[in-house]
């Protein structure tokens, strides 16, 4: 019992990848937020009776994650990422790829935010390279790294670095630097967790907002054929508006700032609308209040999931009215992964799935859903 009380952070992190692998081998074609969910589920399970700094490291790294998916803007995520990402090394930084270039956002651990900003990594670089080519993380060593990076910034004191791709739709968005600086803090499995994890939120944030233009009659009736086919482009390369800081005009927003609303501006400021006339959590102590917000968005990201990978049987259901009978395994999947995580707390009572299942799949008539529906 003793040995098993005291398992190693790395055999933690073994037990992990051994989770990541079975979802892929299973459910290759669900959401990278789907597969974010089971290996963090996975964690307190294989952490049972491990040591308290391997649980705390758990508790940090299901924070960060819930963090992330508290962005509702492209900005909000990405410096989440960073955030999160910077209680797990010492050094992190984005840069923007675009082009076949990648020029820098912002940073966490270096000398200020903004230092890295418009700094151009040389793509040649082996680990750079490599994670752009492969769309896989790359460790490596300093050695290894840009030159010019290294000589303008410096390397960790133990020498090793990571390199992570932020992929959206089956490409590079951006790459993810990370070092152990002076203190040699760098959690690799940590970051990729957070890394795909901001990916998958990324792509249901712009999903969302496309998913609200298209439900606008209005807006449906006046849209040309070409800014529809805009529209999509945004939504894989959701930083296509970076431009390098030397050609910004003056009093210009920083590029993040038009980064981070592409094509989507409009369907935030109606969605906004609104939430802001009324606040139905308003009579709730602060942290219910947040626990059942929290509760809403994560059980719209499990029904987007379902929407986005489902369309086919979404559309034949409705006008079939069996949803349900259609979904039947998505649903009561998304229903147990809910239940798990907001089943027993403030917002169990208002069972926000459920909500959502009507509303987004059966556009808020539950006749659609079928006779087996249990409503």
């Amino acid at each position: 019992m003793a040995g098993k009380k005291e398992r190693s952070e790395g055999e933690l992190r073994q037990a992990v990848e051994q989770a990541v692998e079975r979802v892929l081998a299973e459910e290759m074609s669900r959401l990278r937020g789907d597969l974010v969910e089971h290996v963090l589920e996975c964690l307190p399970a294989q952490g049972n009776g491990a040591s308290t700094a391997a649980t705390d490291g758990a508790g940090n790294l299901l924070q960060g994650v819930t963090t992330i998916q508290s962005g509702t803007t492209q900005k909000e995520i990405l410096r989440a990422l960073l955030d999160t990402g910077s209680a797990h090394c010492a050094r992190i930084a984005l840069f923007v790829v675009k082009a076949g270039a990648a020029t820098g956002w912002q940073a966490r651990g270096f000398d200020g935010e903004d230092v890295v900003k418009d700094f151009a990594l040389d793509m040649n670089s082996g680990p750079i390279h490599h994670a752009y080519q492969n769309r896989v993380a790359a460790p490596a060593n300093i050695a290894e790294m840009d030159q010019h990076f290294v000589g303008q910034f410096g390397g960790p004191a133990n020498e090793q670095i990571l390199i992570l791709p932020l992929v959206l739709k089956d490409k590079v968005a951006a790459l993810i630097y990370a070092d152990g600086g002076a203190t040699g803090q760098l959690e690799s499995t940590s970051l990729e967790l957070l890394v795909m994890a901001t990916g998958a939120w990324l792509e249901v944030v712009s999903l969302r907002k496309q998913s609200q233009q298209r439900d606008s009659g209005e807006a449906a009736e006046r849209m040309p054929e070409p800014a529809v086919t805009q529209t999509v482009s945004s939504f894989s390369d959701p930083f296509a508006a970076h431009a390098p800081k030397h050609v910004a005009k003056v009093g210009e927003p920083e590029p993040a700032a038009e980064v981070v609303e592409v094509a989507s501006q409009a369907a935030a400021a109606s969605a906004a609308a609104p939430a802001t006339a009324a606040d139905p959590f308003a009579g709730l102590s602060a942290e219910d209040a947040d626990t059942h917000r929290k509760a809403q968005r994560f059980a719209r990201l499990l029904v987007d999931e379902i929407k986005l990978y489902n369309q086919a049987k979404v559309s034949e259901g409705r006008r079939n009215k069996d949803l349900y009978d259609r979904l039947k395994d998505d649903i009561e999947k998304s229903r147990a992964t809910y239940q798990k995580r907001y089943g027993n707390t403030a917002a169990a009572s208002a069972d926000y799935f459920q909500k959502e299942v009507v509303r987004s799949l059966a556009e808020d008539d539950v006749s659609l859903m079928g006779a087996n529906f249990r409503k």
